[in-house]
């Protein structure tokens, strides 16, 4: 397999995303119930003032969601998502950011790509909707695959059974038609994990290299921050930098984030320590 290194790029339609160095999503919830922002954003010009305040201060890609992801969540049905979706999505892609759309519906996700997404943020790995793979690969979108389980369980090998489940991701994804250079995987920080494996999967993170596929770690405002700091949602910040930080220092070609800036500016410097010795 290619190393993510020489991979070096995530192919989508318009030319795709180099990731010669480590690139910054920025979230944009029109939800009225994420963990974190819920309800914020869903006025259609918030949306939009978000957006382009992400892209002002150095966001690469700005991932739009209509239904919170959190532990507990209410399930949307997919007319809901879309109704919150369609007044901010095309207008979002008209800014000439990359687009992700964060669903696992086969149905969004073909509406999202005809609007001008270029990337299907799928959380649970092309596993979830038998039609996902199928429709990322008729659209020419990328795909990052995350890991996720029903429920945590304290007594499974966490690092056995991510291995497990990117293995039946990767093996939909190539059966569909999608490439590897339009692939990208996520281990799925704070989604089926306790707060111990949440943060052996960090410390190990560059053991998932040998996919060969570029990794994406989102752990932005999480719960296993809180756990640790003793801090409410909006106080998580440093924490957030400190685990994304580390992150890229091993290995993580993008990361997903609230506060954009801040992850910018730390990403700027994890790229200049990079350079070290190559020039």
């Amino acid at each position: 397999m290619t190393s993510p290194k020489d991979q070096a790029r995530l192919a989508f339609p318009g030319g795709g995303l180099s990731l010669d160095r480590p690139r910054v999503m920025g979230i944009l919830n029109v939800t009225p119930d994420s963990f974190s922002d819920g309800g914020r954003f869903v006025a259609r010009e918030d949306a939009l003032a978000s957006a382009r305040n992400m892209i002002a201060h150095g966001a690469d890609v700005i991932d739009v969601g209509a239904e919170s992801t959190r532990p507990g969540a209410v399930p949307v049905p997919p007319e809901e998502e879309w109704r919150r979706l369609e007044p901010v999505l095309s207008e979002v892609v008209a800014m000439g950011m990359p687009v992700s759309i964060d669903t696992y519906k086969a149905s969004i996700a073909r509406d999202a790509c005809r609007a001008g997404a270029v990337v299907v943020n799928d959380v649970w790995g092309l596993q979830k909707d038998p039609d996902m793979a199928d429709v990322v690969a008729e659209s020419g979108a990328a795909v990052i695959m995350m890991h996720n389980r029903t429920a945590a369980d304290a007594g499974i090998d966490i690092l056995d059974d991510i291995d497990r489940f990117f293995e039946r991701s990767m093996t939909i994804a190539e059966r569909a038609g999608i490439p590897a250079e339009r692939q990208m995987l996520d281990p799925g920080i704070g989604f089926g994990k306790t707060l111990d494996q949440n943060y052996l999967v960090l410390n190990r993170l560059e053991m998932l290299a040998k996919y060969g596929r570029p990794l994406m770690v989102g752990a932005s405002r999480k719960r296993l921050i809180g756990a640790v700091l003793s801090v409410e949602t909006d106080d998580r910040l440093y924490g957030s930098l400190a685990i994304h930080t580390v992150a890229m220092m091993k290995g993580a070609a993008m990361i997903r984030v609230h506060n954009v800036q801040p992850h910018a500016d730390a990403a700027r410097i994890v790229q200049a320590i990079g350079r070290e010795g190559l020039a």
